[in-house]
């Protein structure tokens, strides 16, 4: 890397513990006409952008990031890209709750009383925000409708090392998730230690990626199997808060119960017969604060699932990437040293 030092501006918020971190200032203008389009070149051609803020030293290996750009569906108030350390989510549920309050606070939309309404291009098509604001104009709880979700593939089997073959369900909410729960594995989603269940979802991701074809119907970008969910027994039809353990993108793990997570668990449930519309229920993640959910519509393309939940700030800053640091590019801390590649000059 030669040359001046590039700087950003951030906003970083969180929605049940799940960074959210909304670029404001610094990155380029991507090329494209379409949103998919913008995406594919943040990926071919600025992908150093996600890399400076996602990965370290300036971000983590369970960052997560917001990269507003202008939209061209035309009735959406802003487009974003999804950021993470391994790439760019097609939907990300708990960033668009964060974004929800962000969008009213800036006055990209106008607050309205009692309930703002706006619309929010994402990759995977269009979603309704609506956010809750007091008579002072101060934004509360967000909640979105999600794009058409539904049940992929059930039952489907996969092999893992070592172990005898486990059946998973794939369902789509803005992403697709192999679902299944943590008993099924032997594992207790409650006392199993941590490190387990994280390098167990870990291996069933790796191993759903090379073993199912997963095709969606609609844009062959949307087409890949995101992470899995490590689910309780206590999910619908039961009414209590349902947890659950969320591996996405290059292994992250979310604290929050992942919004497009919600989704599909409430595609999957509603494909077996679990739930109706109109039913709401609660899921938490490793944080325990809770998102909401419910099934409020039937379309021939799937069920359009409502999420709720609220954003939180937690900072702003302005972040530096100077033009002789040797770690310029970012870079993750390897699982073993013998693993370190190198570091990246670029």
């Amino acid at each position: 890397m030669s040359g001046k030092a590039i700087t950003y501006q951030v906003t970083d918020l969180h929605a049940a513990g799940e960074p959210v971190r909304i670029i404001t200032g610094g990155a380029p203008t991507l090329r494209g006409t379409t949103l998919l389009e913008k995406r594919r070149d943040a990926m071919a051609n600025h992908d150093a952008v996600r890399r400076h803020l996602m990965l370290e030293p300036r971000g983590h290996a369970d960052m997560y990031g917001v990269w507003p750009v202008e939209p061209d569906h035309p009735d959406c108030a802003l487009a974003v890209l999804f950021l993470h350390n391994e790439g760019y989510s097609t939907m990300c549920g708990h960033a668009t709750i964060a974004l929800g309050r962000w969008v009213i606070d800036t006055g990209l939309v106008a607050a309205q009383a009692p309930v703002t309404r706006f619309r929010l291009q994402c990759p995977c098509g269009p979603v309704a925000v609506a956010v809750e604001v007091d008579a002072s104009g101060r934004p509360g709880q967000v909640s979105f409708e999600s794009v058409p979700a539904f049940a992929g593939q059930l039952d489907a089997q996969l092999e893992l090392p070592g172990q005898d073959p486990v059946e998973v369900d794939v369902a789509y909410g803005g992403a697709y998730y192999a679902i299944l729960p943590a008993s099924r594995l032997g594992l207790d989603l409650f006392a199993t230690p941590y490190d387990t269940l994280v390098r167990t979802a870990r291996q069933i991701t790796t191993a759903g990626r090379e073993q199912l074809t997963i095709d969606h119907p609609g844009d062959p970008d949307l087409g890949f199997l995101y992470g899995c969910i490590l689910t309780d027994d206590a999910g619908p039809p039961a009414r209590e808060c349902s947890r659950n353990l969320c591996i996405f993108g290059g292994g992250q793990v979310d604290r929050s119960a992942t919004g497009s997570g919600i989704t599909a668990r409430l595609a999957l449930a509603h494909a077996r017969g679990l739930i109706q519309p109109g039913e709401v229920h609660e899921f938490a993640g490793l944080s325990g604060v809770p998102f909401s959910g419910s099934i409020n519509a039937l379309t021939d393309d799937g069920v359009i699932v409502t999420v709720a939940g609220r954003g939180h700030y937690s900072g702003r800053a302005t972040l530096r990437v100077e033009a002789d640091d040797p770690l310029s590019a970012g870079f993750e801390v390897p699982a073993r040293l013998a693993d370190q590649s190198g570091r990246s000059t670029t």
